[in-house]
């Protein structure tokens, strides 16, 4: 069996058998893939830390016949978010990104837009900057799922909308004018509406000099929050989680 290799960023892993793990991870050029790591809690000179969730990683692993799982032969760390301080609202925004992911992509089908979004994002994730990347990857992956409409108008009537003026339900994709907003619209803040409009066309190095409290963006997260969980037909846990710490 020819080994592949590829640039990767761990997602999930679980035990199974007395050392093995099986391990969900994204790769650039082969999409996400599900592989064992033989004997991985055993070996540290083959994985390592490198098993952590959201660690980018130069991963080797070959294909096996008839079989759904690749084997994972080693990984080579290439950045971990956890080499910094991390406290729960890091972990729990990574573990966000690496569900978000793991559900919403089909396997072995490539994502090099999403790939690059993941990356991007996780180089400015730190203990003392969650929330703005955390905004920007949910804004986008939203995005790149076909899942967002034009944020600039209503999608009832095509009528512009403006800062002081948007609302959004659980029940539709996209945002609403005052005309056809029902009662159990939110109004999308004028600070939000606005970032919605930047995100779509600015990396996400651009934000990472401006202040970001955790409250800004808040009812963003929470409108592509609403439409991923809709699309995908089910609660993510770690959205619970981020809900607690008051994300």
């Amino acid at each position: 069996m020819p080994v592949l290799t590829s640039e990767a960023v761990v997602l999930r892993t679980w035990p199974v058998h007395e050392a093995d793990l099986v391990v969900s991870f994204f790769t650039r050029d082969y999409g996400r893939l599900k592989g064992i790591a033989k004997s991985a809690l055993k070996s540290r000179k083959r994985f390592g830390g490198a098993l952590e969730p959201m660690t980018l990683a130069r991963a080797f692993f070959a294909e096996r016949p008839r079989q759904e799982l690749v084997r994972l032969d080693h990984l080579e760390i290439v950045r971990s978010p956890l080499a910094g301080p991390v406290d729960a609202v890091l972990l729990t925004v990574l573990s966000f990104y690496a569900e978000l992911v793991d559900e919403a992509l089909p396997e072995h089908d490539p994502q090099d837009a999403v790939f690059r979004l993941l990356v991007s994002v996780l180089e400015q994730t730190t203990q003392s900057n969650p929330w703005m990347p955390l905004t920007y990857f949910m804004l986008w992956m939203t995005r790149l799922m076909g899942l967002l409409p034009d944020l600039a108008h209503c999608i009832v009537c095509g009528e512009g909308l403006h800062a002081e003026a948007a609302w959004f339900n659980s029940y539709s994709d996209g945002l609403f004018c005052a005309v056809h907003r029902n009662a159990s619209a939110a109004a999308l803040s004028p600070d939000s509406w606005q970032l919605a409009q930047t995100i779509q066309r600015a990396p996400v190095a651009s934000f990472a000099t401006e202040a970001w409290p955790r409250r800004r963006g808040q009812d963003l997260r929470r409108f592509t929050l609403q439409t991923l969980e809709r699309h995908l037909e089910r609660k993510l846990k770690s959205a619970e989680a981020l809900a607690r710490l008051g994300g």
